[in-house]
C-alpha cells in the first residue's frame, strides 16, 4: 500500500519525533501533518502515525511509545521506526548517538545524567542552536509539504542517516580488503595505525568508518593513528585514532611535504603519497 501521510503530535517537538519523520519523509517523500490523529488515522496503515495515538503497530503504521509500562527500557519513536525500517540492530552499533536519545526522551535529561555519569548541567552544554532551531521551527507548522525549506532539510537529514546505515556494513568489508595495519616503532615504542591505500574509485569520505572497523575487529584500544587518503588532494590524512595523545602532529609540521598540522596537534595533511616516507612521518609525531 502507498503511503500517504505521515501524521505526528503538535506542539513541542522532540529529537525523536523529529528524526522518526526525516526518516520517513526520506523513505516515503509525503506531507507531514502536525495534529492529534482520529480513529480514522490510527486505522488506515496508509497513514503513519509517529510518537502519538498510544499504540504500536507497525502492520497499521502506528509508531507510538508512551503507552509502554514505566519499566519498559528505553525506545522511542524513532527507535520503533528504525526497527520496521529493519535497520535498528546497525543503528545501535554504528550510532552512538542513538542510546543517550533515547534515554532523553524516555527518563529525561536527570534520567540521562545518571545514566551517563554526569552532572546534570552537562545535559543543558550538549544543545546547540542547530537542535534548537531546527526542533523550534518544526514544532510551529501544523503541515509540511514537499518544496518548503524545512521539509527538504528533514528529507536530508532522513537521507544521511539512510545512506550511512545501508551502506556501512559495505564501506566496512571495503576497508578490510584494502586496509592494513602497521606496525611501526619510534622512540623505542612500538605502535600501531591504520592505512589506506588509495583506490579508484575513492570513497566520498576516505576516514568514514575507520574507527568501526577496528572495533569491528578487535583492534579499537591498540591502534593509535589512521592514514588515509586526502579527498582534497593527491597526498594523505594523519590523525589520532581514540584521540591518542602519543600522536603529535605539530611535530612534523615544519616538514616540506606537510602542509598542514592543526595547532591542537591531532591532525595533519601530506602531500606525501609513499608508504615508506608516511611511516617517516608517523615515527615523527611519537612522543613516548
Amino acid at each position: 500500500m502507498a503511503i500517504e501521510l505521515i501524521l505526528t503530535h503538535p506542539g513541542g517537538a522532540h529529537k525523536d519525533d523529529f528524526l522518526a519523520c526525516c526518516l520517513l519523509i526520506a523513505k516515503h517523500g509525503v506531507p507531514v501533518h502536525r495534529r492529534e490523529p482520529g480513529g480514522e488515522d490510527l486505522a488506515n496503515p496508509a497513514i503513519l502515525v509517529v510518537d502519538v495515538g498510544g499504540e504500536h503497530d507497525p502492520g497499521r503504521g502506528n509508531f507510538d511509545h508512551h503507552q509502554f509500562p514505566r519499566d519498559h527500557e528505553p525506545v522511542c519513536a524513532l527507535s520503533l521506526v528504525l526497527r520496521e525500517l529493519g535497520l535498528y540492530e546497525d543503528a545501535r552499533l554504528f550510532c552512538d548517538w542513538l542510546e543517550p536519545a533515547e534515554w532523553f526522551d524516555t527518563r529525561g535529561p536527570g534520567g540521562t545524567a545518571q545514566w551517563l555519569g554526569v552532572d546534570r548541567a552537562i545535559m543543558d552544554k550538549l544543545n546547540s542552536p542547530v537542535d534548537v532551531t531546527l526542533l523550534r521551527r518544526f514544532a510551529r507548522v501544523g503541515e509540511l509539504q514537499d518544496g518548503e525549506v524545512l521539509y527538504e532539510m528533514m528529507r536530508w537529514v532522513g537521507e544521511d542517516l539512510l545512506e550511512y546505515l545501508e551502506t556501512l556494513r559495505e564501506r566496512l568489508a571495503y576497508i578490510g580488503r584494502h586496509g592494513k595495519v602497521w606496525s611501526l616503532e619510534a622512540n623505542g615504542e612500538a605502535f600501531e595505525v591504520l592505512y589506506m591505500p588509495r583506490t579508484d574509485p575513492l570513497p566520498d569520505e576516505p576516514s568514514m568508518g575507520l574507527g568501526r572497523y577496528l572495533a569491528s575487529i578487535g583492534k579499537g584500544d591498540d591502534v593509535a593513528g589512521l592514514v588515509y587518503p586526502d579527498r582534497r588532494g593527491e597526498g594523505y590524512g594523519l590523525s589520532r585514532h581514540q584521540d591518542d595523545m602519543r600522536l603529535e602532529f605539530t611535530r612534523i609540521e615544519h616538514e616540506a611535504d606537510v602542509h598542514f598540522a592543526h595547532a591542537r596537534g591531532f591532525v595533519a595533511k601530506t602531500s606525501a603519497t609513499d608508504p615508506e616516507r608516511l611511516r617517516q612521518l608517523l615515527c615523527e609525531a611519537w612522543v613516548r
